[in-house]
């Protein structure tokens, strides 16, 4: 720290720069701190001189990285990263509550999360959890976040990054629309297809056989469309890190004898400049624990999906 001192011409330029950095601008910069424009000009003037490199370039409107410039904002943005979660973490620690937030779609929350709440507040009962929601396709960056679900092409794992199971897919339904219109039980209804906009339906061809007509349902949300299977409204593809509870408890069925296990894996990933909290290990480690329990239970269900020996060969 003391060669670091050195190398600054006082500690609060890096909270200059750093504000000046990710606003793009000297006085948007400026009215963030509350001091004026010329300030702000003055402290990163002295800053580059005792540097002896141009960190900024002046540009209409605005200020603009240089490469030099780009280098330290990265590092500075991790540090006060680490910085601000460390103090963080003291805060928790005096309260005794800790927060961990999730990056994580609106449907595994929904049908996943939610049901099994009482059973995490169990094991977790100072931790306040908060969480980024996608109601759409999941995927992005992880900004402001412990932990994100996410969909990973097969490759070796890297250290942020957490196996939860392969990406397994299923059609499903409710037991009443199974017996009454996939297998002919009740009076004679077109089969639904329940999918989200943008959905490859190579799962529908096994209903949609020549000269059978099918119905179709189309969200943009995914929890609407395990939603209407669950309501009995037709047979959705299901993703089976978000319909397990649903079809451990009954509520879904399989509406066909196989699932499909795709090339990408379903992994639980930590931001790579974000330092890994214990509770934040806690709670991934949890998720995974309660994930491959439902994964067995439905192995148990429906032996002929060999569930645990896709579980076993995915490791």
């Amino acid at each position: 720290m003391s060669t670091l001192r050195r190398k600054l011409p006082s500690s609060s330029s890096l909270f200059v720069f750093e504000a000046a950095a990710r606003c793009g601008s000297f006085t948007r910069a400026a009215d963030e701190l509350c001091v004026s424009q010329p300030a702000v000009s003055r402290m990163l003037s002295r800053l580059e001189e005792h540097l002896g490199v141009q960190l900024f370039e002046r540009v209409r409107g605005g200020a603009r990285l240089t490469e030099s410039g780009s280098i330290l904002y990265r590092r500075v943005q991790e540090g006060f990263s680490t910085i601000e979660s460390a103090i963080s973490e003291i805060e928790a620690r005096a309260t005794g509550i800790e927060t961990v937030t999730l990056s994580v779609s609106t449907a595994f929350t929904t049908h996943w999360l939610m049901p099994r709440m009482s059973r995490f507040s169990q094991r977790f009962p100072t931790v306040d959890m908060r969480y980024q929601l996608m109601s759409g396709r999941i995927g992005g960056p992880l900004v402001d976040v412990d932990l994100g679900m996410r969909y990973l092409d097969v490759g070796s794992l890297k250290p942020t990054e957490s196996l939860v199971i392969p990406e397994i897919t299923l059609p499903v339904c409710n037991p009443q629309y199974l017996a009454d219109v996939l297998q002919g039980k009740g009076k004679k209804r077109t089969p639904t297809l329940i999918s989200m906009d943008n959905q490859e339906r190579e799962w529908a061809s096994a209903f949609e056989t020549a000269g059978r007509t099918v119905n179709t349902l189309v969200f943009s949300d995914y929890a609407v469309v395990v939603q209407a299977a669950l309501l009995g409204q037709g047979m959705a593809l299901g993703w089976l890190n978000v319909i397990s509870n649903s079809l451990c408890k009954g509520e879904l069925v399989p509406a066909v004898d196989a699932c499909r296990v795709t090339s990408r894996r379903c992994c639980l990933v930590v931001p790579a400049n974000r330092p890994v909290r214990p509770i934040v290990e806690n709670v991934r480690d949890w998720i995974i624990e309660e994930m491959r329990a439902d994964m067995l239970e439905i192995d148990a269900l429906y032996p002929h999906l060999g569930l645990a020996s896709i579980l076993e060969s995915h490791r």
